[in-house]
């Protein structure tokens, strides 16, 4: 026990109490010449009871008035008396209030630098919230407004701009679309139907989805080697596609003119990592921790050209953390990206 808990500190009082008690009355009766065994033993046992007992009253009272404010701030808890009394009986309390106390503070700056760095992404969100709808509502209203005032007469630019609104439209629909799928993931009321699926079979159905958006980039698809036998997983199927198809698009959006993404497969146990690598401009190291973000681009100008929502890295997250699994990206500027996520193995 440590000399400064309440019980080891009564006892040492006490102890030293009655030594002084018995040394009095040795000496007291020493002169008188009596036999002074029985009344010194049981002198100093009375004295050591009477004060013990006083001083751990006195200190279990004192500690629980002093002490019990600060430990149930801490603990945040609404502990007793017997409860605070109990986990110090047999401790240093100023030891373990200053660590406790200590731990506290740290814990608390900690969730202040989170609560901070929460309400910058917040600003941030909204701030991009803003502008990505901004973009397509002030185009929207610039068509009708052309159109309003004399435009529509004219079959050239009547069509045309129709056509331009129906365009920013679309993409108010994407992004709204998904808005609403990360809200519905992130809040988990998009119940996964995991069922066993043929991973490849998913791959080459999003080859054949994008193909054509693959030709005008010039980009191949095509899987790094020949796979013979399917490879099944556990997952959702819809899903799934939908986090195959983003990474499918942005490797050709961002790949370079007559380059090539691979899709590969490794076994890895209990898990099946499935990496998607393209050989396009690549992310820079800076970029590379908030990739994930929503509305994050790495370069804002050409993402809203290729017209992409910025969402669809963060809702391939989504999906991928959804199932339990993980997806890490590796990337150098010039050389191409690497998305590699895993897969439970059915």
């Amino acid at each position: 026990m440590s000399l400064l808990s309440p019980r080891q500190t009564a006892i040492n009082m006490a102890l030293f109490s009655a030594f002084i008690t018995g040394i009095g009355i040795v000496l007291s009766l020493v002169f008188h010449s009596e036999n002074i065994f029985y009344p010194v033993v049981i002198a100093g046992l009375s004295v050591f009871i009477v004060v013990y007992i006083f001083t751990v009253s006195f200190l279990t009272n004192f500690i629980y008035k002093k002490i019990s404010p600060i430990y149930k701030t801490i603990q945040n808890v609404s502990a007793s008396k017997k409860d605070v009394i109990k986990d110090f009986e047999d401790k240093d309390i100023i030891k373990e209030v200053k660590k406790d106390v200590m731990l506290w503070a740290k814990k608390k700056s900690l969730e202040i630098t989170q609560l901070k760095q929460l309400e910058k992404y917040r600003r941030e969100f909204l701030g991009n919230v803003s502008h990505e709808l901004k973009t397509p509502i002030f185009n929207i209203q610039g068509y009708i407004l052309t159109l309003l005032d004399g435009g529509l007469e004219d079959k050239k630019v009547n069509k045309l701009y129709l056509q331009r609104a129906e365009k920013s439209i679309n993409r108010l629909i994407s992004i709204v679309n998904d808005l609403e799928s990360i809200s519905r993931l992130e809040s988990g009321e998009m119940k996964l139907e995991l069922k066993k699926i043929n991973i490849i079979k998913l791959f080459e159905e999003s080859f054949e989805m994008h193909e054509m958006l693959a030709k005008d980039h010039s980009i191949k698809l095509k899987f790094a080697k020949k796979f013979e036998k399917p490879i099944p997983v556990y997952a959702d199927k819809q899903r799934i596609l939908e986090a195959i198809n983003n990474l499918i698009v942005n490797s050709i959006k961002y790949g370079k003119e007559n380059g090539t993404t691979y899709v590969d497969f490794l076994d890895m146990g209990e898990v099946l990592l499935v990496d998607v690598t393209d050989d396009g401009i690549g992310i820079a190291e800076k970029d590379i921790p908030r990739i994930f973000e929503r509305f994050y681009r790495t370069d804002k100008s050409r993402s809203r050209e290729m017209g992409g929502t910025g969402l669809g890295l963060s809702i391939v997250k989504h999906i991928i953390e959804a199932h339990q699994q993980t997806i890490n990206v590796r990337s150098n500027v010039g050389e191409g990206s690497s998305f590699a996520f895993t897969l439970k193995k059915a």
